[in-house]
């Protein structure tokens, strides 16, 4: 009896013992989970934190985005609309319910519908453009690109899209139309004009001309020195007039894309040609520094913006020796042609003004003050630009480029 007490006394010991650890064990573990549960705890309010910075963050994202933004059931029925949609709308649904249906113009209904079905059949469109009607009955012209909302199943519950109002934009577009249409009208006219205008004085200058002439040889003996000199100066007059319709006449075509005639133009021989038509002075050299490119253009306006800018760095070379030197450089989309002289210089404050009609540096004699002008438009013509570099008493740099 006293044994088995004693045996029942050990296993109640070792009952405690092993009881009491684990009890630690229970307790080691309680607090393991006790210091987990407070960092979830504490993760979690930061991840809410985050979230809800997030939200908000989107949320002014949404409701500032300049376009429109409409998300509706696969009814029709709109669901969420940000600001800019319900400006552009007119509508609140916070208010009011609206169906997608409400907002499609009579006339572009089939057209809608057909894209709805897109929309159904491949997820998504772009570039949809139609008219709308706004809540106070106004129509407007927007750009729509949307997409299909599915859920878990792949099966399509919802629709959103992004609204663009062209409105203005297409106003815009149709007034550049219109300008460009009424701008070539007008340059047409101006150009039937000057042609009116050339014809009609040049006949009478003519006229004036011939009687010049018959008085010169029918009564020159009636006339001293100074009267044979004011004949000859009104001579010169009718042709300096003559010189200036011509150069008018230029300029009104110089610009003018319809009668274009692009071939093949060998500059050098361009050069050689246009060196036989301007009177150089023997003191003057006129010259290539490398071999010029053959290039695709339209001779009669590529020979007058050549001549043009050599004919005037001879008209006023000032110095005993001159050289005009014409050089080259290929770029990538355009040509760039250099012109230089040791003439007299151009001074800064001309330097854009030489470029418009009738401005000229001098009082030359042979000047109308147009070729640079036609310059300039044969230039614009070829999508080029034309600039210069000058120094007084030291010469003039004339650069322009030609489009390929």
């Amino acid at each position: 009896m006293s044994e088995e007490l004693d045996i029942l006394k050990r296993a109640l010991k070792r009952e405690k013992a092993a009881r009491k650890q684990a009890e630690q064990i229970l307790e080691g573990k309680s607090r393991e989970l006790y210091d987990l549960t407070q960092e979830l705890k504490q993760f979690n309010e930061q991840l809410e934190d985050g979230l809800t910075k997030k939200t908000s963050e989107l949320q002014g994202v949404f409701d500032n985005l300049v376009d429109a933004y409409v998300l509706m059931d696969i009814s029709g029925n709109v669901v969420k609309m940000n600001n800019s949609a319900k400006n552009l709308f007119g509508y609140d649904i916070d208010q009011e319910k609206l169906n997608i249906v409400t907002l499609i113009y009579k006339e572009d209904y089939q057209y809608a519908m057909t894209s709805f079905q897109e929309l159904v059949t491949k997820g998504s469109f772009s570039d949809y453009q139609a008219r709308v009607y706004t809540k106070d009955k106004g129509v407007r012209t927007v750009h729509i690109n949307a997409s299909l909302i599915r859920n878990k199943n792949h099966q399509p519950v919802a629709a959103q899209g992004i609204v663009r109002d062209i409105t203005a934009q297409l106003e815009l577009e149709q007034q550049r139309e219109k300008l460009v249409i009424d701008l070539e009208k007008m340059n047409q006219e101006l150009s039937d004009y000057a042609h009116i205008v050339s014809h009609d004085l040049k006949s009478p200058l003519r006229s004036i001309y011939a009687l010049v002439n018959w008085i010169k040889e029918d009564y020159s003996s009636a006339f001293d020195k100074i009267g044979l000199g004011h004949l000859s100066m009104i001579e010169k007059t009718l042709e300096k007039m003559e010189t200036l319709i011509n150069d008018i006449l230029s300029y009104s075509r110089a610009g003018n894309k319809d009668n274009l005639e692009t071939k093949q133009i060998d500059l050098n021989t361009l050069i050689s040609d246009i060196k036989n038509i301007i009177l150089i002075p023997d003191n003057t050299k006129v010259y290539s520094k490398q071999e010029l490119p053959v290039i695709h253009g339209d001779k009669t306006r590529i020979q007058q913006l050549f001549q043009n800018l050599i004919g005037n760095a001879v008209m006023y070379m000032d110095k005993e020796k001159g050289i005009i030197e014409i050089d080259y450089t290929d770029q990538k989309t355009h040509h760039l042609f250099i012109i230089k002289d040791n003439g007299p210089g151009i001074k800064e404050e001309y330097h854009k003004k030489i470029f418009k009609m009738f401005e000229s540096v001098g009082n030359h004699k042979n000047s109308t003050g147009i070729g640079l002008a036609i310059v300039k438009k044969i230039v614009e013509l070829y999508e080029g630009k034309i600039w210069l570099e000058s120094s007084l008493d030291k010469g003039t740099t004339f650069y322009f480029t030609l489009k390929k």
